[in-house]
C-alpha cells in the first residue's frame, strides 16, 4: 500500500473514533458539558489532562526548536515540565477545593468582584485565543504535508472535526476523546524514537540512546553530533544557550508560571470528584507527560543527526565536508524533501550553480568553517529547514516504514486537536457561564447557557482558525507567547487568591491590567498589534528584544513581576476584602473536605 492511502486510512481511522466517542458521550447538562459532571476518574483524567497540555507546540514543533537550538532549546522541557509541577502542587487542589467551574468564576467570587471576573475573561481570552493559533498552525502542517492539501484546508478540516466533538460533546465528549488522543500521540511519538534510536546507536530505549555509542563505532551520538555541527559552522549542539542566560533564565521562568496559568488546564481539575483525586491526576498525568518530555532531545539529537546525514553524506563516511561529493547532488535528493519541499516548509536554492546541496551556517563567527566555505566556493547556505517539520519529517528521513510515518501524522493531529478543544472549552466556559450567566443574564436557564457556550465555541472555532491562516510564527514561539500573556495575568491573580486573604479587589484588577498591558505592548510591538504584519512599532522601545535582551516570548516573567507589584501597591491604599472572604481563603487553604463542582454564582 502507498504512503499517502496508508496516512488517509490511519488518520481517518483516529477521527472516525474521536467523533464516535463524542456522539457517545455528548453532555446533556451544564455540568456535563463544563466538568464531564465531576466524575473522571484520576487515571483517565490524567490522560486526558497530559493531551490537554502537550499541544502541537509539545508533539511537533518543541522537539523541532531543541534540535535546532540544541542545549539552550531544554528551556521548554524545564520551563513547561517545572510549570507543570508548579500547577499540581500549588494551584490545582486549592481550586479543587474551591469547587467551582472556571478560572474568571474563582476571581470573581474570590475577589467579590463581578469587574474582577470580567477581566479575568478578558486575560482568559487573550491567552487562549494566542494559544489556539499555535494549533491551528500545526494542524495546517500536518495537513498540508500528509493529506496533500494546502495549510489553509487543513485548518477548515481541523476546525470541523474539532467542531464535532468539542461544541456536542461539551467537556464529557472532550475528556473521553483526548484520553483517546493521548494514546495515539504517544505511541506516535515514542515508536518512530525506538527505531531510529535502534538504527543510530543498538539501544531501543531512546533516553540511553541519546548518551550512547553510535553503532559500530567507539564514538559517542552527542560527540560526533557536536563535532558535525561545529564542522559546518553552527553552534555546539551541547552547550549552545537561547541568547544571553538572562533571557533562558526568564524564558524558563514565564513558561514555568504560563503553564500554571493557563485556564484550560486547570479546568481539568474540576473534572474529578474531590481533591485527592485532583492531586492523583495531577501526578498521573505527570507520568504521561514525562513519556514524551523525556523522549523529546533524543527525537531532537537523532533528528538533528540524520538531517545533516541525509544533505552531507560524507558525515556517514568521516569524510572532509567541503568536497564536492560530500555533499548531497540536487537530482539525487530524496523523497520526503521533494514532498516536504511541496509544502514550502523546506526550500532549496542552488546558490552556486553546481547541483549540489551546501547546509551550513552562512553566518558563522567560526573562522575555520568561514575558510573553508569560501575555499570550496560556497555562496550561502542552500537549504532553509522550518523547525515546525523535524518531528513530522523525522520517520521519512530515517526512512522509516509508511505505518510509522502515518502513526506520526495521526499523533501530531491528535496533539494539535486535543489541546484546542480543550481551549475552545476555557473560552466557551469563560463567555457564556462568566459574562452571560455571571454578569448580563444571571437568570438564564441551563438550556440556555448551554446553548450560548455552544454557540461562543463555534464563533470562537472560526476566530481561531482565520488566526491560525497568519500566525506570528513558529506554532511553539506563538504558544510561548500565549504562556507569557497568562504568566503575566492570570497566575499572579489565582496566585494571591489563594495565599493572600488580604489581597482585595481592586489590588487584583490593577495588577492583571498592568501586567496584560504591558506584555502586550512589548509583544506587540516585535509581532504587530493583534499579530498583523506591519503593525509593528520596534522604535518607540527602542529596537527588537530592547529591554535588557529579553525576547517577546520571554517577558511574561516581567509582566507577572510588574502585575504583583502593583496590586500590592493598589492593595496597601485601598480597603481590606471583607472579612467572610478572608475566612473563606483560610478555609479553602485547608488540606480536608471539598465542595463538589457547582456552577453556582
Amino acid at each position: 500500500m502507498d504512503l499517502t492511502t496508508t496516512i488517509w486510512l490511519v488518520v481517518g481511522a483516529t477521527f472516525a473514533l474521536y467523533i464516535g466517542i463524542a456522539i457517545w458521550s455528548r453532555a446533556g447538562s451544564t455540568s456535563e458539558f463544563y466538568v464531564a459532571g465531576g466524575g473522571v476518574p484520576p487515571v483517565m483524567n490524567g490522560m486526558a489532562t497530559a493531551a490537554d497540555w502537550m499541544s502541537a507546540a509539545s508533539f511537533i514543533s518543541m522537539a523541532g526548536l531543541i534540535s535546532n537550538m540544541g542545549y539552550g532549546g531544554g528551556l521548554f522541557l524545564m520551563g513547561w515540565t517545572g510549570g507543570y509541577v508548579l500547577l499540581a502542587t500549588l494551584l490545582a487542589p486549592y481550586l479543587r477545593k474551591f469547587g467551582k467551574f472556571t478560572v474568571p468564576q474563582f476571581i470573581g467570587d474570590r475577589f467579590y468582584s463581578k469587574s474582577a471576573s470580567t477581566v479575568a475573561v478578558v486575560c482568559l481570552l487573550t491567552a487562549s485565543l494566542t494559544y489556539i493559533i499555535g494549533q491551528m498552525t500545526g494542524v495546517g502542517i500536518a495537513f498540508s504535508r500528509f493529506l496533500g492539501v494546502s495549510s489553509d484546508t487543513g485548518i477548515y478540516v481541523g476546525q470541523a472535526i474539532v467542531f464535532v466533538y468539542a461544541v456536542f460533546g461539551g467537556m464529557k465528549g472532550i475528556t473521553y476523546t483526548q484520553v483517546a488522543q493521548y494514546i495515539v500521540l504517544i505511541f506516535a511519538y515514542i515508536i518512530p524514537a525506538v527505531f531510529i534510536s535502534l538504527q543510530l546507536t543498538g539501544n531501543p530505549i531512546p533516553q540511553l540512546g541519546l548518551g550512547s555509542t553510535m553503532s559500530g563505532t567507539d564514538v559517542a551520538l552527542l560527540t560526533r553530533l557536536d563535532q558535525v555541527v561545529t564542522d559546518l559552522g553552527f553552534g555546539k549542539y551541547t552547550t549552545t544557550t537561547a541568547g544571553s542566560t538572562l533571557n533562558m533564565f526568564v524564558y524558563t521562568v514565564s513558561l514555568m508560571i504560563g503553564t500554571a496559568g493557563l485556564p484550560h488546564v486547570i479546568m481539568r481539575f474540576f473534572t474529578v470528584p474531590t481533591v485527592h483525586a485532583a492531586r492523583l491526576s495531577a501526578g498521573w498525568a505527570l507520568v504521561f507527560i514525562a513519556l514524551l518530555y523525556t523522549t523529546a532531545p533524543a527525537v531532537a539529537g537523532m533528528a538533528r543527526y540524520n538531517l545533516n546525514a541525509t544533505v552531507t553524506p560524507g558525515i556517514k563516511t568521516n569524510a572532509d565536508l567541503y568536497l564536492p561529493e560530500s555533499n548531497l547532488k540536487a537530482e539525487d535528493r530524496p523523497e520526503w524533501m521533494k514532498r516536504w519541499e511541496k509544502t514550502g516548509l523546506l526550500k532549496w536554492q542552488d546558490k552556486n550553480g553546481d547541483g549540489r546541496i551546501q547546509y551550513y551556517d552562512d553566518k558563522t563567527k567560526n573562522p575555520d568553517a568561514k575558510a573553508k566555505a569560501e575555499a570550496a566556493g560556497w555562496k550561502g547556505n542552500e537549504l532553509t529547514v522550518n523547525a515546525d517539520i523535524i518531528v513530522l519529517a523525522n520517520p521519512e528521513i530515517a526512512l522509516l516504514p509508511n505505518w510509522v510515518i502515518a502513526l506520526v501524522a495521526a499523533g501530531g493531529l491528535a496533539a494539535a486537536l486535543s489541546t484546542a478543544a480543550g481551549l475552545l472549552m476555557a473560552i466557551s466556559a469563560a463567555i457564556s457561564h462568566d459574562l452571560v450567566k455571571g454578569v448580563f443574564a444571571p437568570n438564564i436557564s441551563e438550556k440556555g447557557e448551554l446553548l450560548a457556550g455552544k454557540i461562543s465555541m463555534a464563533v470562537a472555532i472560526v476566530i481561531s482558525g482565520y488566526l491560525g491562516l497568519n500566525p506570528p510564527g513558529f506554532a511553539a514561539g506563538t504558544v510561548a507567547l500565549a504562556f507569557g500573556i497568562a504568566a503575566s495575568s492570570l497566575f499572579p491573580a489565582i496566585m494571591m487568591g489563594i495565599f493572600s486573604k488580604k489581597m482585595n479587589k481592586e489590588g487584583a484588577m490593577c495588577g492583571m491590567l498592568a501586567g496584560l498591558a504591558l506584555t502586550l505592548f512589548y509583544v506587540f510591538a516585535h509581532k504587530g498589534i493583534f499579530f498583523i504584519k506591519g503593525t509593528e512599532y520596534l522604535d518607540l522601545i527602542g529596537g527588537a528584544n530592547s529591554f535588557f535582551g529579553i525576547t517577546p516570548e520571554a517577558f511574561g516573567a516581567v509582566g507577572a513581576l510588574v502585575n504583583f507589584i502593583v496590586a500590592f501597591l493598589v492593595d496597601k491604599v485601598t480597603k481590606e476584602p471583607p472579612e467572610h472572604i478572608q475566612h473563606l481563603v483560610e478555609a479553602v487553604r485547608t488540606p480536608r473536605g471539598a465542595k463538589a463542582v457547582t456552577g453556582a454564582h
